[in-house]
C-alpha cells in the first residue's frame, strides 16, 4: 500500500511538472475573409497567448506562398503573455476563393507546428471565356470570339489591347445582359503569333482590375480568302 501511494505521489508530481511547462494558446487558428472589389489585400489576425510559466520562442513563421506574408511583433513570449501573427494575401488579379496557410513553429518540448489557416473569398468581376485561343496550321485566320460575364458590377465598358498589333480586337454586346462578346481576327500571315489580350472593364474605377487571354497563330495557318 505504501509503494502504491509513493507511485501515485510522484505521478501527480509529474503531472504537475507538466502543466507547469509553456504552453502556446491560440484564440483562432482560421480566417474566413471577405475582402471587396476595391481591396488590394486581406488581412488576418491571429492572436495567442502563453498560458505557461515558461518563456516561449516562436522560431518559425512560414506562409505557403509568396502572395501571403506574415509579420511577427517578437518571438519571444512571455509567461501570460500574448501577441498576433498579421498575416496579409496580396488579392492582385485573383478572384474566387483563395485558401492560404502559415505555418509556425516553436521551442516548445515535443510540440507539434500549428498550421494557420486564411480563407479569402474574392468577389467575381468578370468571368471570362476561353483564357486561350489557338489558330493551327490547318485553321483559317476567320475571327474567333471571347464572352466575357459580369458579375453583379456596374460594368458598362470593357478596353482590350494586344501586345501584338496583328491581332485586332472588337467588343460588342452579348446576346445575354450584362455580357460582353470580344471578337478577335489575326491580321496577318506567314509568321508565328503569340499575344496577350489585356481585358479592363470600367469598374472599379478606384482599383482598376485587368483581366488577360493567351492567342496562339500558328505561322502556317491560312488567310480568310478573298
Amino acid at each position: 500500500m505504501k509503494i502504491t501511494t509513493a507511485l501515485v505521489a510522484f505521478g501527480l508530481l509529474l503531472a504537475l511538472e507538466g502543466s507547469a511547462r509553456a504552453a502556446l494558446v491560440w484564440e483562432t487558428t482560421e480566417a474566413d475573409l471577405h475582402p471587396s472589389l476595391a481591396d488590394k489585400t486581406a488581412v488576418a489576425h491571429f492572436k495567442y497567448k502563453n498560458t505557461g510559466d515558461k518563456p516561449i520562442k516562436i522560431t518559425s513563421v512560414h506562409p505557403s506562398c509568396g502572395c501571403t506574408t506574415a509579420a511577427l511583433a517578437k518571438d519571444l513570449v512571455a509567461p501570460n503573455e500574448g501577441g498576433e501573427i498579421v498575416a496579409t494575401f496580396n488579392i492582385g488579379d485573383r478572384t474566387g476563393v483563395q485558401k492560404k496557410t502559415i505555418t509556425v513553429v516553436t521551442d516548445e518540448e515535443a510540440s507539434q507546428p500549428t498550421v494557420l489557416k486564411l480563407t479569402a473569398t474574392i468577389p467575381q468581376l468578370l468571368q471570362v471565356a476561353p483564357t486561350f485561343i489557338y489558330w493551327s496550321a490547318n485553321d483559317v485566320l476567320s475571327p474567333k470570339t471571347i464572352t466575357a460575364e459580369v458579375g453583379d458590377f456596374p460594368v458598362t465598358k470593357l478596353t482590350v489591347t494586344s501586345t501584338d498589333k496583328s491581332i485586332a480586337t472588337e467588343v460588342a454586346s452579348g446576346p445575354k445582359e450584362k455580357t460582353f462578346r470580344i471578337i478577335v481576327t489575326p491580321t496577318e500571315s506567314g509568321r508565328p503569333i503569340n499575344a496577350a489580350l489585356k481585358i479592363e472593364p470600367d469598374f472599379p474605377k478606384d482599383a482598376p482590375k485587368s483581366f488577360y487571354v493567351n492567342v496562339r497563330v500558328d505561322s502556317r495557318a491560312k488567310p480568310v480568302p478573298k
